[in-house]
Parts: structure tokens; sequence; C-alpha cells
């Protein structure tokens, strides 16, 4: 990013959690180019501190952490409010997916962990965001979820699974947090990250093919949405999932 060409601050600030690389990134990188600050957490502290350099620093900062580590939840809030004296955005994009195969041999511990990152920790990112700052001032958060969450999606079912509870919590906390506070959620399609390239590696070209927009997605189509539904553009929504997907579901009805 081209610090020297970023807007004037607009006073608005964002925590992103999974910030460091992939959508997370996207997602950071468009709010900062609007003019936001952003505080990024995810595991790994090196790609943490190269994407604040990236971001500039002095418009970014990170706290390294694991999403369902209750204490990281908190730690990341509280060095948002020092670091930047609020809190309006919550994006939660931290999430795993350690296992691929059919639902009939799922570890149950495994679908544990999946849960635990995937929900359980937004509900808290959630929680502590709306203490700290969202409850008296209001504000927004944006839950990103999956296309596995609204339909089939075989051999990634445990994460589907998540995704589908993630837009749920996305109504929920709408229901609760309004007026001050909405609550959407984003459900991509493949997009083109280190976290899901067993989808796409070596055969880009032809999973592309399925895509009526003719290509996967990448980050900033992320960030994009993300951006808008941070926006006063989208001052009048909340509940609600956009879905993000090259077009994919217009050929759920083709045989």
């Amino acid at each position: 990013m081209d610090n020297a060409r970023l807007p004037e601050p607009t006073g608005r600030v964002a925590l992103v959690t999974g910030g460091s690389r992939g959508i997370g990134y996207g997602i950071a990188e468009a709010l900062v180019a609007r003019g936001d600050r952003v505080c990024v957490t995810g595991r790994g502290e090196e790609a943490l501190k190269a994407a604040v350099e990236r971001l500039g620093p002095d418009r970014a900062v990170y706290v390294a952490g694991k999403a369902h580590d209750e204490a990281h939840q908190a730690i990341a809030v509280e060095r948002t409010m020092e670091a930047f004296g609020r809190v309006d955005y919550l994006v939660n994009n931290a999430g795993t997916n350690p296992v691929f195969g059919p639902m009939a041999e799922l570890d149950l511990n495994v679908a544990r962990k999946v849960f635990e990152t995937n929900v359980v920790s937004a509900l808290g990112f959630a929680q502590q965001t709306w203490r700290a700052w969202q409850k008296e001032n209001g504000g927004a958060i944006v839950n990103i979820a999956s296309v596995a969450g609204v339909a089939a999606s075989p051999f990634v079912g445990a994460y589907g699974m998540s995704k589908a509870a993630m837009i749920n919590l996305t109504l929920q906390l709408a229901h609760e947090f309004a007026p001050i506070v909405r609550v959407n959620a984003i459900a991509p399609a493949v997009v083109k990250t280190k976290f899901a390239e067993a989808l796409y590696e070596g055969r880009e070209a032809e999973v592309a093919a399925a895509y009526p927009l003719g290509r996967l997605g990448v980050p900033a189509d992320i960030g994009g949405a993300a951006a808008f539904l941070t926006s006063g553009e989208s001052g009048w929504i909340t509940g609600q999932t956009l879905v993000v997907d090259g077009g994919i579901f217009l050929n759920a009805g083709v045989g």
C-alpha cells in the first residue's frame, strides 16, 4: 500500500481478526485505504508485523494470539482502545478448516475445535467490542461466513456447519444489538488465498470455469464488500448475509 497517498484519517477504527493475510488482510487494506485505522490479529507475530508495515505503522497495530482464547480477545480489544481510543467496527474473519472428508468419519473433537474457532470466538470478540465501545457509541460488525454455510459442501461439512452457525449468530446479534450496532455477514465462494488453495491449486482455470464471472475471488473482492457494510451507505442494512460468489449459485439449478 502506498501510504503517502492514503486519505486523511476518518477517525473510525476497526478490529479485524485473522488479519495478517488473505481475506482478513484484504479487508484491513480496504479499510485503511478509505482512511480508517485498524488493529489486526492472528497467530503468527512475524506475519502480523509484516502486515502492519504494509498497512502503515501510523494506521495499524497488531495483537498476536489464538482467536478462541478469551484472554486474547480481551487483549485485542484493549490494545485497539489504547492505540486509537475507540473500536467502531469488528470484522470476525479468523477461522479454521483442519479436516477434509465425509461427515460419517468426522472426529468429534475436530468438530468442536472448528466451532470453537469459527463461531464461539466470533461471539467472544463481539461481546468484548460491545462492552468496550459499541454499547454506548454504536458501530458495525461484519462476520465472514462462507457459501459453505448456505449450501451443502461435500467433504468440508464441519466448516460448512460452523459457517451456517456464523450466519445465525449474525441474525441473533443484529436483533440484540439494534438499533445502535448493525451486524451483517459476507459469504464468499472460493477466494484465492493460502487458506483455500487446496480447492483450486493446480487446476485454477478448471475451477474458475464454473463461475459465471469466469474467475475466482481475490481478497480485495471481500475487502470491498466489508468496506461497504461498515459504511454509511449501508446504514439501513442489518441482519443480512451478502453472498459474494462470482455468480456460482446461478448454476445451482443446472443439471
